[in-house]
């Protein structure tokens, strides 16, 4: 028997990233100390179900974790796919903490890849659902991913604590490998669209959130429309909350985005809290004017997406053919950083970064690993 030989690491800090690069490199990966010194050690329950997640798109995957959840073996299997997945994303981490690893990994599997999400849609921790559908989706396209079967529906919101919201994700495989790209104009703002949400409280909110925004907006720019999404019943899940987000739209074909939403925090979150602070929230028109100007904030970055895209475009450059792929971002985020860093140690792929001082911008080059869909079926 073949003794298998795994990548050592130590810590929690971005193991999301590290079980992604693990499963499409095929490198199996043995992560120690994982919270040792915390008081409540080991993995989180949304890593845990992440590591299911796993499990469910993928054949003979191994996955041991020791009692205390401090040590964690990871051996990687085929990618799957399949059709009428269903997986619970649990309340500790919103769905889209999941979907950026998902989006990915579907691409390379042997079936198309169609899952059912359920948990929490819209939270201030991870990018919401709105936005991978506005911003992700379409940059995927850029890298030569069909846009036909590449969806993502959203058929109940759910906030924070209690969640029950669900989603459709749809993910196309690619027949070979993704194109490179040479993506390093950002061009001018055009127009900015966005939708609000609120579940479980007056609609009037949403109105209020879009005047703010707008009132920011029209001083800029003319064409600016944000949608409405009053949700009501069994599809407005089980908390109160409301949120934004939007999406600025450039004349070269870039989406930037930013989002946040409002909830009750949860159980984790309010042990600091007196009952007199967990009631109350930020009212809907400051979160309008601060959304608008975070969003501004990301456009004059002066990046082709925003800073919570950088890790995502980086890993798409690095997973292209071996040709040299080129992007320029703002200022690079401490998440993008080490993004880099474990493209390096997974897959071997190095950039070259060079500031470009008169846009106070950054451009990566990269010659891809040329990492292609091994596991489809040849027809």
């Amino acid at each position: 028997m073949v003794k298998t030989s795994y990548m050592r690491l130590k810590g929690s800090q971005q193991l999301r990233q590290r079980l992604l690069l693990s499963t499409l490199s095929a490198t199996p990966v043995l992560i120690e100390d994982i919270r040792a010194d915390d008081t409540w050690p080991g993995l989180r329950p949304h890593e845990v179900s992440l590591l299911r997640l796993l499990e469910k798109i993928s054949d003979d995957c191994v996955v041991e974790i020791n009692e205390t959840g401090t040590k964690l073996k990871y051996k990687p299997g085929v990618l799957i796919g399949g059709r009428h997945l269903v997986h619970d994303c649990g309340l500790s981490r919103s769905i889209g903490y999941f979907l950026e690893p998902l989006i990915v990994l579907g691409l390379f599997g042997k079936k198309p890849l169609l899952i059912r999400l359920k948990g929490i849609t819209n939270d201030s921790k991870d990018p919401c659902v709105d936005t991978f559908r506005s911003t992700t989706l379409p940059m995927l396209k850029r890298f030569g991913v069909p846009s036909e079967g590449l969806e993502l529906k959203i058929e109940s919101r759910g906030s924070p604590p209690q969640g029950g919201g669900e989603v459709v994700l749809a993910v196309p495989i690619i027949q070979n490998s993704l194109s490179s790209v040479t993506w390093v104009d950002e061009g001018m703002v055009k127009r900015i669209r966005g939708v609000t949400f609120s579940t479980r409280v007056s609609s009037q909110f949403e109105n209020t959130m879009i005047h703010a925004a707008r009132g920011i907006f029209n001083r800029l720019l003319p064409d600016v429309h944000i949608s409405t999404d009053h949700k009501a019943g069994l599809q407005a899940g089980k908390s109160p909350g409301y949120g934004i987000s939007l999406v600025a739209e450039t004349t070269s074909g870039c989406f930037i985005s930013a989002d946040t939403a409002v909830s009750y925090a949860r159980g984790e979150d309010t042990d600091a809290l007196e009952d007199e602070e967990r009631k109350e929230l930020m009212p809907p028109g400051d979160i309008g004017e601060q959304i608008a100007s975070i969003l501004l904030g990301e456009i004059e970055q002066g990046g082709v997406v925003d800073s919570t895209h950088q890790g995502l475009l980086f890993l798409l450059c690095a997973l292209c053919p071996q040709d040299v792929s080129k992007v320029r971002v703002g200022k690079l985020s401490p998440c993008a950083i080490e993004t880099l860093r474990h493209i390096r140690d997974f897959l071997g792929v190095k950039f070259v970064i060079k500031p470009d001082p008169a846009t106070e911008t950054v451009i990566l080059k990269c010659v891809g690993c040329g990492l292609k869909n091994l596991s489809r079926k040849i027809s």
